[in-house]
């Protein structure tokens, strides 16, 4: 089973190519609960971007979800719309950055 650890390691390395991050320059934060769950971040800026353990500064967008949510949004087995409205996925701050997310995570 994948685990949260390796999907921001994954991100992580996407991150290395300029055109996965764009001009978007943003900090999110994650806050995962349950097992697998703990503070996590994904900053983008000037074309580069970085994600891994722990809670950025000043974070734009904040999204809370459980460990195990995370990993079926990452894996495509939860569907983004679908988590949001049911309440398994929740988004606090700039939900135009948290839309921008999707293209990083799969």
């Amino acid at each position: 089973m994948t685990t949260v650890n390796e999907i921001f390691d994954e991100v992580n390395r996407r991150l290395t190519d300029p055109a996965k991050v764009g001009t978007t320059n943003a900090a999110y934060r994650f806050d995962l609960s349950g097992d697998d769950g703990g503070s996590y971040h994904i900053v983008l800026k000037d074309g580069a971007g970085e994600a891994g353990a722990g809670a950025p500064d000043s974070p734009n967008t904040t999204i809370s979800m459980s460990g195990d949510d995370f990993v079926g949004l990452a894996t495509g087995k939860l569907d983004p719309t679908m988590a949001f409205m049911t309440g398994k996925l929740k988004v606090r701050g700039d939900m135009a950055l948290a839309m921008k997310l999707q293209n990083l995570l799969r």
